[in-house]
C-alpha cells in the first residue's frame, strides 16, 4: 500500500512561533513535485509533542489539502494516552488521510500487554489503516516481533515505521507478520540496508531537503540497480551524519532554512543547534550538491 520515499515533514514556524501555514504548504507542494512518494505530517520531524490539538489537526488537514490525492498522507496521531490517541486518528480519517502513524507509548512505559491494548483499542475505534512507530531510542519502550505479530492479525493494523536500526528486525518481522506487512524503515542510514532485509521505504528526515535523491534511491532499488541506489546513499551519507550530529529536527530545519524552505526555529525545548553543527549542515548540503 505505502513504498519508496515519504517524508517526515517539518513544520514551519513564524518568528513569532506560529505555525507558518503558508510556508508549510508551499513545502508540502514543493515535497510531491520534486518527486516524494508519501507525505507523513505530524510526527516526530513535525516536532507533535508541542503542537497544540488545533494546530495538529490543522496540519494534517493542509497536508490533505495540498497533496489532493497526488500521494498518500500518513498522519502522525500517536499520543501516551490512549483516547487521545484516538480522538486525534478519528480526525485524520475525517480530514482524509490514508493512513495513521502511531508511536509507542512513550513516558508511561507500558508493558508488551499494555502496547498491545492499546493500540488495539485504537485500531478497534477508528476504522483506518494503522501503522506502528516503534522507535525505542525515544520513547523507552521496544514492541517485540510478538507483540507486533499479535497487532498484525487485526484488519487495521497493516505496517510498521521500524526505527530500531536493527537490521535483524524487518527479517524477523517479516516471518513472524507476513510478507504483506507494510515495513518502512525509520532510521536514514539504514534505509537501503532496510530494503534488503524486507522492507519498502523510508520514512525519511533526510527527504525534507534531498526528496528529489531520496526518492531516485527507493526507485533505483525497485528497479534493481543497486549499484545506483548504493551510488545515492552513499552521496547522501555526509547529509544524514549532519542531520542527526543533534536532536532532529534542529538540524535538518536549519538545512532548510538554507534552502529558502522555511524558518529554522524549534519549539522549546529543542535548542538552536551550536555552530560547529551549524558548519557541519552547511557543508553537507554543499557536498551533496544541494547548495551553491
Amino acid at each position: 500500500m505505502f513504498k519508496g520515499s515519504l517524508v517526515a515533514l517539518l513544520t514551519p514556524f513564524r518568528k513569532g512561533g506560529a505555525v507558518d501555514e503558508e510556508a508549510f504548504a508551499r513545502f508540502v507542494d514543493w515535497q510531491i513535485t520534486e518527486g516524494t512518494d508519501g507525505l507523513v505530517p505530524t510526527g516526530t520531524t513535525g516536532e507533535s509533542p508541542t503542537l497544540s490539538h488545533d494546530e495538529h489537526k490543522r496540519v494534517v488537514e493542509i497536508t490533505v489539502s495540498v497533496a489532493r490525492g497526488r500521494v498518500p498522507v500518513i498522519a502522525g496521531t500517536g499520543s501516551n494516552s490512549t483516547d487521545e490517541a484516538i480522538d486525534l486518528t478519528r480526525h485524520a480519517k475525517a480530514a482524509g488521510a490514508a493512513a495513521a502513524l502511531i508511536v509507542t507509548p512513550y513516558y508511561n512505559k507500558p508493558t508488551q500487554e499494555g502496547m498491545y491494548l492499546h493500540f488495539k483499542a485504537i485500531a478497534d475505534a477508528v476504522d483506518l489503516p494503522i501503522i506502528i512507530y516503534n522507535i525505542p531510542p525515544r520513547s523507552v519502550i521496544d514492541m517485540s516481533v510478538e507483540t507486533m505479530a499479535r497487532l498484525a492479525k487485526h484488519p487495521n493494523i497493516i505496517g510498521v515505521k521500524d526505527a530500531t536500526a536493527n537490521l535483524a528486525r524487518p527479517l524477523q518481522t517479516r516471518r513472524a507478520c507476513g510478507a504483506e506487512f507494510c515495513q518502512l524503515s525509520g532510521e536514514d542510514h539504514t534505509a537501503l540496508a532496510f530494503l534488503a532485509a524486507g522492507g519498502v521505504g523510508c520514512i525519511s528526515v533526510t527527504a525534507n531537503v534531498a526528496p528529489r535523491l531520496c526518492q531516485q534511491m527507493q526507485a533505483a532499488w525497485r528497479r534493481g540497480e543497486i549499484g545506483e541506489a548504493m551510488a545515492i546513499q552513499n552521496r547522501l551519507l555526509p547529509l544524514h551524519d549532519a542531520l542527526f550530529a543533534e536532536t532532529s529536527p534542529a538540524p535538518v530545519k536549519y538545512a532548510a532554512s538554507l534552502l529558502g524552505l522555511a524558518e529554522e526555529s524549534c519549539r522549546l525545548p529543542l535548542a538552536p543547534i551550536g555552530e560547529a553543527t551549524r558548519t557541519r549542515v552547511r557543508a553537507a548540503l554543499t557536498e551533496v550538491g544541494l547548495l551553491n
